[in-house]
């Protein structure tokens, strides 16, 4: 049997769902998801397996207006990701439909035409009636010529089949890219920094977690088959730093807490997460914080 392999980028706005897809197709929790906007900022690369095809998802950050270097450098990063990939999937919301966001991402697709293989993927599509999905599925296949127009749900799973078994099936003949047993390229140093985050910007609210970022310091693999992990939080000021502590350190606990639990289940052992809080103000500016979020600094230009 001749096997497939091949990368899937999934572009769209912030919140779009990306994220809730690239896991459910993966099968397992690779990727941040939180009701905060902007939250993926490594292209992460989760690997689902369909009959003989091995599907390569790229998780990219939402797309939008960018205002700071951090914000550049992720929007290149998606861009970036869509231009390398064997099938590009846009995912917009039903709900929301045809916003100022997708018609400018219609707008850049434009330049990709007949260079790259592009599918839309309503999803939410439990939020509308029929008759508006149908009326926005035509609007958007006037806009731009997709391949395919998959209606799906990535929260509740309506749909993703389809569309993963499509997937498979275009994805081009060769050996595949990764082991069977693995789920993410990632390291699991930078997947453990992405969890805490995770329960940082879930727990903290506005703008702060834009504002901070995790970095796993340091693993170490013990003899009774735990591990011992330490993350430093980075802050870019001394009032962040007392409010990712809380008051007699309640917050830091309840996210440590939190993060340990997600990535004993994720590990299947015993974690010992160490968690310390750092005041750097010019972190956003700093290339090796970029290079530990798998992004380009130069990109933020």
């Amino acid at each position: 049997m001749s096997t497939r392999a091949g990368f899937v980028a999934l572009i769209g706005e912030p919140n779009a769902g990306k994220s809730t897809l690239t896991n459910r197709m993966v099968g397992a929790k690779v990727s941040i998801v939180t009701h905060k906007v902007q939250t993926t900022r490594a292209r992460i690369r989760g690997v689902a397996l369909e009959g003989d095809a091995q599907i390569v998802f790229v998780d990219t950050p939402g797309l939008f207006k960018p205002r700071r270097r951090l914000d550049r450098a992720m929007v290149a990063a998606a861009w970036g990701g869509a231009a390398d990939a064997d099938i590009t999937v846009l995912l917009i919301e039903a709900h929301r439909g045809i916003t100022q966001g997708v018609k400018a991402i219609i707008e850049r697709l434009n330049e990709f035409e007949g260079k790259q293989r592009v599918a839309l993927a309503i999803n939410k599509i439990d939020r509308v009636k029929a008759e508006e999905l149908l009326a926005l599925s035509k609007a958007m296949n006037e806009a731009f010529p997709f391949e395919q127009t998959f209606m799906i749900s990535a929260e509740k799973g309506h749909g993703v089949d389809g569309l993963k078994e499509w997937l498979g099936q275009e994805m081009p003949e060769g050996p595949w890219l990764y082991p069977e047993d693995q789920i993410a390229d990632l390291p699991m140093r930078m997947i453990a920094a992405e969890m805490t985050r995770e329960k940082l910007t879930l727990r903290l609210h506005q703008e702060l977690p834009y504002q901070l970022t995790v970095e796993t310091e340091s693993w170490e693999e013990r003899k009774d088959g735990s591990a011992r992990i330490d993350q430093m939080i980075y802050v870019m000021r001394d009032g962040h730093k007392g409010i990712v502590l809380g008051n007699k350190g309640e917050t830091i606990k309840a996210i440590s807490k939190a993060a340990r639990e997600e990535l004993e289940e994720f590990l299947g052992r015993r974690v010992h997460l160490f968690l310390q809080v750092k005041v750097r103000e010019k972190w956003l500016e700093e290339a090796e914080r970029y290079s530990e979020m798998g992004l380009d600094f130069r990109d933020g230009d």
